[in-house]
């Protein structure tokens, strides 16, 4: 198999060529469709992929099995300034991976993200597959049109919705709150928006399941259990150690701090259920996602 990763120097990217050279991850082997794997992974620099023209030669010259599009303009605030930039990395390029997937007999691997829900109350319900997407930022508006695209134009696609994303390298939420606990000795964060912290870990394990198989369609793939901001933070700064205080409030306090924000779903709790009836539902809650994080984490310096 020959599997084309794009985006791969984000943390996804890089944990899944880390998967594949290993031929395993912390939650055990990986398909045997996978081992062995050539992989091509490109980033910006190589593949603009909202260039259709050159997505269609470079996937033709490559003639990969799989493609597993990483690449996403993932600022939620920059979005809604640089509409443009986010409409061509979040619904330009899927639909250019898409056709060109399409051309060589390729399935599509597309990842995506629970701000394409409302954030609407929920009476407490994980969302999952069926539920109706309704994005309320530019970030979630042109990552459900990216989804659109690759189920249109991919006959062999898998749209991966995930959330709250953190991995052993890059710029994710983990190393914020460490730095700035370390920085700042207080931190400040918000408590009435609920979701799923993921370990980059659970999602690239899963994305090679879907690889390896012929289960099309839409999927949710987080971690398990439900907190919010507040208590992702304070988990984080309990288990790294680091000495500081988390303190909540709420998303009208810190809109007021911050003005330029967009505006982020209250409910975006996402249930596995796709998974579970396919390929199998092995994300790990993420608690324990967390505490293994710590348990292998090792600094820079």
């Amino acid at each position: 198999m020959k599997i084309l990763i794009t985006g791969c120097r984000g943390q996804l990217g890089t944990e899944l060529q880390k998967q594949l050279a290993a031929g395993e991850s912390e939650l055990g082997r990986l398909p045997e469709a996978v081992q062995q794997a050539e992989v091509a992974a490109v980033d910006m620099d190589v593949l603009d992929i909202s260039d259709l023209a050159a997505t269609k030669a470079f996937v033709g010259r490559e003639k990969p099995d799989v493609i597993i599009n990483c690449a996403a303009y993932t600022n939620v605030d920059g979005c809604e300034i640089n509409r443009q930039d986010a409409f061509k990395a979040n619904a330009l390029g899927p639909r250019n991976l898409a056709m060109a997937a399409e051309a060589v007999g390729a399935k599509l691997v597309h990842v995506s993200t629970d701000y394409v829900f409302s954030g609407a109350d929920n009476g407490g319900v994980p969302l999952d597959e069926a539920d109706r997407p309704a994005p309320v930022s530019a970030y979630g508006v042109t990552k459900l049109l990216g989804e659109e695209y690759a189920r249109q134009f991919c006959s062999r696609s898998f749209v991966v919705r995930t959330a709250w994303l953190y991995s052993y390298t890059g710029k994710n939420f983990v190393f914020t709150m460490m730095n700035a606990g370390k920085k700042f000795g207080a931190l400040t964060v918000v408590d009435d928006q609920r979701g799923n912290p993921t370990n980059a870990v659970d999602l690239a394990h899963h994305l090679l399941k879907l690889a390896a198989s012929e289960e099309y369609g839409v999927y949710h793939c987080t971690g398990e259990g439900v907190c919010s901001w507040y208590e992702f933070a304070s988990e984080i700064i309990r288990l790294s150690g680091t000495p500081a205080t988390v303190a909540p409030c709420t998303s009208e306090e810190y809109a007021a701090k911050n003005p330029a924000a967009a505006r982020r779903p209250a409910w975006s709790a996402l249930e596995n259920r796709m998974l579970a009836c396919t390929v199998g539902n092995e994300m790990r809650h993420w608690k324990d996602a967390l505490a293994a994080f710590f348990a292998h984490y090792q600094p820079e310096n």
